[in-house]
């Protein structure tokens, strides 16, 4: 059930009628996370956890041996590769739920993504827009699942 879209197929963003409950698009194309990425990341968001930014520490004071990515670079790799296909057009992203950092992310692993269409509803008060509601996932190039999520987006209608 559903359609399967690979992002390369799509323009940027789409109406409300142009989504359809199981449709799962494949995001286009992957980010290999380097160490410059997750630092400044960290350096920006005020995070300064040596875990992420210490390769001395993550080698002798954690279960990993080295600096593990911080978890939001990663949802915000996810959620950012959902864009073209997912709130392109959006209104407003309305909800993040449900977000699970299911394994560490390393530098130089590669993240790819999907997003599943769950529920899609037209506006109760205004009719010129909707709620899509979806899953994501983030994996790794070991085809690992590392993050997932669930949001609702406010989308138009077409016009």
């Amino acid at each position: 059930m559903g359609r399967e879209i690979h992002a390369r197929e799509t323009r940027f963003g789409r109406y409300l009628e142009e989504f359809e409950v199981g449709d799962t698009y494949w995001h286009w194309p992957g980010k290999t996370i380097t160490e410059a990425d997750d630092h400044l990341f960290c350096m920006i968001t005020m995070n300064h956890h040596p875990l992420h930014t210490d390769a001395r520490y993550a080698e002798r004071e954690t279960q990993f041996g080295k600096n593990v990515v911080v978890g939001n670079l990663v949802y915000s790799l996810v959620l950012g590769m959902s864009v073209p296909d997912v709130s392109g057009k959006a209104i407003a992203n309305l909800e993040i739920e449900s977000l699970k950092h299911a394994l560490p992310t390393f530098h130089g692993d590669t993240i790819y993504a999907k997003t599943t269409v769950l529920d899609v509803r037209a506006s109760a008060s205004k009719p010129d827009r909707g709620v899509v509601y979806v899953e994501s996932f983030g994996w790794n190039q070991r085809d690992e699942i590392v993050c997932e999520f669930r949001r609702r987006v406010l989308v138009p209608r077409r016009p």
